[in-house]
């Protein structure tokens, strides 16, 4: 599931790039146009940050899956909830540690 994540992940971050190249000032668009390409290049450009992040934390979990430490809080060292990991396999936290570290 993880390869699979990364793969899509991949072919995600290449068009997002593509999609959040500069928008030329004297591409002849009209005025509230040009607004909203501006604003969905912003948008597009926040989507591709969380892809490369996620991509790298998911690059960097492959490797531990078949560690004693993978599926293990690292705050208070319980167990992570299986249903976590196959919902968000980079986890590092359970939900209590991560409620807690977000504030």
């Amino acid at each position: 599931m993880i390869e699979a994540d990364i793969i899509q992940l991949q072919e995600d971050i290449s068009g997002l790039e593509a999609m959040t190249q500069p928008i030329s000032p004297d591409n002849a668009i009209g005025r509230l146009s040009r607004m909203d390409a501006i604003n969905t290049r912003s948008a597009n450009q926040t989507a591709l940050n969380a892809a490369r992040v996620r991509l790298v934390k998911l690059t960097k979990t492959l490797p531990k899956i078949d560690s004693a430490e993978y599926g293990e809080c690292d705050e208070c060292l319980s167990e992570i909830p299986f249903a976590r990991l196959m919902l968000v396999p980079e986890s590092e936290y359970c939900v209590t540690c991560s409620e807690k570290l977000a504030e």
